[in-house]
């Protein structure tokens, strides 16, 4: 979780973005924050509004005003007619999991971890991995913004729709989101196979396997020809959840004791990394289980890394990664960390990274205070030559007039950054490198 250090200093949850705001402000809601936005443009102060730091970009940085929404949280309203839910910016995924699943209610689909804020989650684009369900951003129905005036805009399909296509994945640039309606359904039932596979059969039937799984996901372990595979379907039951100790043995003590002791190693002695990869690609056995959504799309996530995920065409995937296999074998690169493959459908988000076009992610991933920079160049080459989209709360070095190219609605978004905030009360040094300025 980001935090606060005694000097004022604030940090992101990974540790490579720390910033020393002016002063802070925690509204306990919308008027509050209203007041805290035009407070700060009064005196010509930079806003930004921090969630939990989650973020491996200074997307969330200032030396302004830093808004820390943990007091705008909770359910405000439950609609079960329309289904949906709308809830305060500031409420982490894991209360609001938890909470739908008291109201007996769940998100179609998730990420793999719950730590975030919904408002940071939804402007940085997270997303899990789905067949016909997309990013978190894409279940949104409506949002309640406070703009650089200081005015509290409601905007949905219907109302406001211009801001609504964009505000969805805002980047911070467009104003701060105060609440979020998402859609909701009925508690279901997930049952998820895990599996080992080669890295070769995973690859010739990826195309197979997402096509008939509703979730599909995989890890490829470098320097090993194996993979993990999850494929997570809706299940008429019953319930199957994880044992107690079979779930901590390979969610905790191997995934992240286990992992985390591999990992220094790895960090203090390279050479030794692919004899580990070797070892943990063959520790994890299959297993099935049946559980409520949230408990079989998350996992904890308690190791620290540094990550950078691109979004390619889907029918690019395969050969991508087959590109970056064959970059580490030839490389003296050392890579302990899996790399993460995962799909969406296109959807209609100015600046999401599905946006238009059906997608899968790859996102690479090393171990905090281990040397990235090589790796990640080495893979962003190669996802550049593929029309490649960063994440946009992951490391990557892309600028404006890269993604412009890659984004066909990219001046929708930046014509209306001009109307909402023309005087850039919400710009940081990450959006200028971006958006420009």
């Amino acid at each position: 979780m980001g935090r606060r250090a005694a000097d004022g200093t604030w940090r992101n949850w990974a540790g490579n973005v720390a910033v020393r705001p002016a002063r802070e402000a925690r509204p306990a809601s919308v008027d509050e924050l209203a007041e805290a936005i035009r407070n700060a443009a009064d005196d010509g102060l930079r806003v930004k509004t921090v969630g939990t730091g989650h973020s491996f970009t200074s997307i969330a940085a200032t030396d302004g005003l830093l808004i820390r929404p943990d007091l705008l949280t909770g359910i405000r309203h439950v609609d079960r007619s329309a289904m949906t839910v709308t809830v305060e910016s500031g409420t982490p995924l894991k209360r609001l999991n938890a909470a739908l699943a008291r109201e007996g209610l769940s998100l179609a689909n998730m990420g793999d971890i719950m730590e975030q804020t919904v408002a940071g989650a939804i402007s940085t684009g997270t997303h899990g991995t789905g067949r016909d369900s997309g990013s978190l951003a894409a279940q949104v129905r409506g949002l309640e913004l406070v703009t650089a005036d200081g005015r509290v805009l409601a905007c949905s399909a219907q109302e406001e729709p211009e801001v609504f296509a964009a505000a969805r994945i805002g980047l911070g640039a467009l104003g701060v989101v105060s609440a979020v309606t998402l859609a909701v359904e009925p508690l279901f039932l997930l049952t998820a196979r895990e599996e080992p596979m080669s890295f070769d059969r995973v690859t010739a039937e990826f195309e197979a396997l997402h096509a008939e799984n509703e979730h599909f996901e995989f890890y490829w372990f470098p320097h090993t020809e194996n993979c993990s595979t999850k494929r997570n379907n809706r299940s008429h039951g019953p319930a199957a959840p994880l044992g107690p100790v079979s779930g901590w043995f390979e969610d905790e003590f191997l995934s992240n004791g286990v992992f985390q002791v591999a990992s220094s190693f790895g960090r203090a002695l390279p050479a030794a990394v692919p004899s580990i990869a070797r070892i943990s690609s063959r520790a994890l056995s299959a297993r099935t289980y049946t559980d409520i959504p949230y408990k079989v799309f998350t996992s904890p996530r308690r190791v620290r890394f540094m990550e950078m995920e691109y979004a390619l065409p889907r029918e690019a995937a395969v050969a991508a990664l087959r590109e970056v296999k064959a970059m580490l074998e030839r490389s003296p690169l050392r890579v302990g960390f899996p790399v993460e493959v995962r799909t969406a459908p296109a959807d209609d988000i100015t600046l999401s990274t599905a946006s238009g076009r059906d997608t899968a992610y790859i996102a690479v991933h090393m171990y905090r205070g281990a040397p990235y920079r090589a790796y990640f160049t080495a893979v962003e080459r190669i996802m550049t030559a593929h029309g490649g989209r960063p994440h946009w709360g992951k490391v990557h070095t892309r600028d404006a007039g890269y993604l412009a190219e890659v984004y066909p609605r990219f001046g929708e978004f930046t014509t209306l950054r001009d109307r909402l905030d023309p005087d850039r009360l919400f710009a940081n040094a990450y959006l200028r490198r971006v958006l420009g300025d």
